[in-house]
C-alpha cells in the first residue's frame, strides 16, 4: 500500500494543489474507501484461491482475456516506472547529479535487490524505504493551512473546467493503479498465505489505504499553504524542483529540500520495486514460465528478464527529455482509462472464482458493484473530457 504513493502520486497531488489549492482534497477523502475496497478484494482473491490476478483471469475466463489483461498491466507497469525514474532523477537534478547517474544507479540498485534478496528481505526493504514518505505529514503541519480556505475548498467541485477534470482523472488513476491490484494478490500468494490470514490482511491493507492517502493529502495541503496563502494564485509546477521550491518555504531552504528528496525518493523506489515485480510476476502468471523472488536468475531467466526490461525502458524514456511533470500526468490519467478493464475484472473474479462465504453477493455485492461503476465511469468521464478540452 505504501507503494499507491508513488513519485507520479506526489507529483499529482501537489500538482493538485498549485493549481486548484484545496479543492481536490475532497477527492483524496473519497478515495480512502474506495482504495481499500478494490485492494481488499484483491486481498480475499488471492488468500482464498491461491492464486495471481493473470493466472485466476486466465482459468476463469480463458487466455485471450488473461492475455489482454496482462497486456494493460505491462502498459501500467511501464508508465509506473517512468514515473519512478522521473522523480528519482528529478531529485537528483536537485542536488546536481545527472540524469543518468541518478536512474542508472537505481536500476543498479533495484537488480541487485531483486537478483540476491528472497522475498521477505525484499519487501522489508521496501516498507523501510516507503516510510520516508511520512516526512510529508511533517511538511503539511508546518505548512500550517488555513483552516477557511480548507473549509472553501472542500465545497467547491468545479467539474465543469476542463483542466479540473483533468486532475480529477489524474487522482483517481494515481491512487486506483493496475500494478496494485496484480502486486497484492500475487504477494499474498507469494508469502504463502492462506484463508486464515484474511483478517489480518484486511487491517493491513485498511491500514494501508488510510496512511497512503493521509500522504497524498498531506503533498496536497503542503503545496496549497504554501502557495495560496494570500488568496486564489493557481501556480503550473513545471519540474520537480519547483515542487520542492513550493513547499520549503517554512522549513528552511536545506531542510525543506532534504525532506522533500527523503519522501520522494522513498515513494519513487518502493514503487519501483512493486510496479518491475508486478509486470514479471503478472506476464508469468499468463506466459507460463516461472516466476518468484525465491530462485536464482538462472533458474527463473525469464522473470529476471521481464523485470530488467521494464526497467530499462523506464529509464530510457525519462532519459529522452521529455517534461517529467506532464509525463507523470499522463500516466495516471492513463490509469484512470484503464479502470472498465482492470476493475471489470476484478468484480467479475470476486463474483465467480469465490466460494461460499467468500464470493460478492447480496446488499454488499451490489453496494462493491456501484462503488466500483461509479469510479471507472467518473474515472474515464473526467479523463477524456480532460484531454478533450486541452486539461494539461
Amino acid at each position: 500500500m505504501l507503494a499507491d504513493t508513488d513519485a507520479g502520486s506526489l507529483i499529482t497531488a501537489a500538482q493538485s494543489g498549485a493549481q486548484w489549492g484545496y479543492t481536490l482534497l475532497s477527492a483524496q477523502l473519497i478515495l480512502i474507501p474506495i482504495v481499500f475496497v478494490v485492494q481488499e478484494l484483491t486481498v480475499r482473491l488471492g488468500l482464498v484461491t491461491g492464486k495471481g490476478h493473470g493466472e485466476l483471469i486466465r482459468d476463469v475466463f480463458g487466455r485471450g482475456w488473461a492475455w489482454l489483461s496482462v497486456s494493460t498491466l505491462v502498459v501500467a507497469c511501464a508508465g509506473a516506472i517512468v514515473s519512478e525514474m522521473s522523480g528519482i532523477a528529478g531529485v537528483g537534478l536537485m542536488w546536481g547529479i545527472p540524469a543518468p547517474v541518478s536512474t542508472g544507479a537505481v536500476v543498479l540498485f533495484l537488480v541487485l535487490m531483486v537478483v540476491t534478496g528472497s522475498y521477505r528481505r525484499v519487501e522489508r526493504v521496501a516498507i523501510g524505504i516507503g516510510l520516508f514518505e511520512l516526512v510529508f505529514l511533517v511538511t503539511m503541519v508546518m505548512a500550517d493551512p488555513d483552516p477557511a480556505q480548507i473549509t472553501d475548498g472542500l465545497a467547491s467541485f468545479p467539474i465543469g473546467d476542463n483542466r479540473y477534470q483533468f486532475l480529477v482523472a489524474a487522482n483517481i488513476g494515481a491512487v486506483v493503479m493496475p500494478w496494485m491490484i496484480f502486486y497484492q494478490q500475487s504477494a499474498v500468494v507469494e508469502k504463502g498465505l492462506g484463508v486464515d490470514h484474511l483478517r489480518m490482511s484486511r487491517l493491513d491493507t485498511g491500514i494501508g489505504a488510510v496512511v497512503t492517502q493521509l500522504v497524498m493529502v498531506a503533498m496536497l495541503v503542503t503545496t496549497a499553504a504554501t502557495l495560496w496563502a494570500d488568496g486564489e494564485q493557481s501556480v503550473d509546477l513545471d519540474t520537480v524542483e519547483q515542487i520542492s521550491d513550493a513547499i520549503t518555504p517554512h522549513l528552511g531552504d536545506t531542510a525543506g529540500r532534504v525532506l522533500f528528496s527523503l519522501g520522494m525518493v522513498g515513494a519513487a523506489l518502493v514503487a519501483a520495486i512493486v510496479a518491475s515485480l508486478t509486470a514479471a510476476w503478472g506476464l508469468g502468471e499468463v506466459a507460463g514460465y516461472r516466476r518468484t523472488l525465491e530462485a536464482r536468475p538462472r533458474e527463473a531467466p525469464w522473470f529476471s528478464v521481464v523485470f530488467g526490461a521494464v526497467l530499462a525502458v523506464g529509464a530510457v524514456i525519462v532519459l529522452s527529455g521529455v517534461n517529467l511533470i506532464d509525463l507523470n500526468l499522463f500516466v495516471q490519467v492513463m490509469n484512470a482509462l484503464l479502470l472498465p478493464v482492470v476493475l471489470g475484472f476484478l468484480y467479475l473474479l470476486a463474483r465467480r472464482a469465490l466460494p461460499e462465504p467468500y464470493s460478492l453477493r447480496g446488499w454488499y455485492g451490489a453496494l462493491i458493484g456501484v462503488i466500483i461503476a461509479a469510479t471507472v465511469l467518473f474515472g474515464v468521464y473526467s479523463a477524456v473530457g480532460g484531454i478533450v478540452g486541452g486539461g494539461s
